[in-house]
């Protein structure tokens, strides 16, 4: 099924730059036909959670960017120290988006990092707020779907809890599950606890794989976040 069709013209029109922008970039590794294969699954799956259409262009570019070079990347060494995080939750629009914000402030061009959800929706209005506190532009920030290519790229994937449900791990890849409350539909004060509490861990997490100076670990703000044990974090 060719999902552009499901498109108005206007909308089609962008998809088609789209992917003569991505046959571009990555003609040399991928047919034009697999890349159309990818951006119209990418399509297909944020025109389900979407809440705008108009955006579904520019996330799906994005988005199939993302899944392309994860594609590149598989079966490659890793250049120097450079890792690949993923963050999974239920929504993908809550702790995930929280902890790849963080990790990005953190860690820059250092580290490629992903957000995803296994029911993937909208970004929590909350969670935008939080992140925009960070001085990380929250327009950058929507809900992506789980996908194989980015998890079979990841040297690192972080599920947030029992809630996300089951995922396949690939062979080798370091996991961590973080029993943390799901920020969605809380107050912005509570949202900032989660943020706090996700900090905490991002932190250990990037120290524990070099990527960041032991004494980096512990926040600004020092002190253990609410709820957080530091036995399960030893033993993550």
């Amino acid at each position: 099924m060719n999902t552009r069709r499901e498109l108005d013209p206007e909308l089609q029109h962008k998809v088609d730059w789209m992917i003569e922008e991505l046959t571009g970039e990555f003609g040399s590794a991928f047919e034009r036909s697999r890349i159309e294969e990818v951006v119209d699954d990418s399509v297909t799956r944020l025109l389900d959670t979407a809440s705008v259409r108009q955006f579904v262009p520019l996330m799906a570019y994005r988005f199939t960017r993302e899944r392309l070079l994860a594609l590149v990347r598989t079966g490659k060494d890793a250049a120097g120290d450079h890792v690949d995080i993923v963050f999974v939750s239920l929504s993908g629009g809550g702790r995930g988006q929280i902890a790849a914000a963080l990790t990005a402030m953190l860690c820059g061009d250092r580290v490629t990092v992903h957000s995803a959800g296994t029911h993937a929706g909208s970004v929590d209005p909350a969670v935008r707020t939080v992140i925009a506190e960070l001085g990380v532009n929250p327009d950058e920030a929507f809900a992506r779907p789980v996908t194989n290519e980015v998890l079979r790229a990841a040297d690192v994937i972080v599920t947030m809890g029992h809630s996300v449900g089951m995922i396949n791990l690939p062979a080798g890849v370091r996991h961590e599950d973080w029993r943390i409350g799901d920020p969605i539909g809380a107050p912005v004060d509570e949202t900032r606890r989660v943020r706090d509490d996700i900090e905490y861990r991002v932190r250990h997490l990037l120290a524990d794989l070099g990527i960041i100076q032991p004494e980096e670990a512990e926040p600004a703000t020092a002190g253990q976040p609410a709820g957080v044990d530091r036995s399960e974090l030893a033993s993550s």
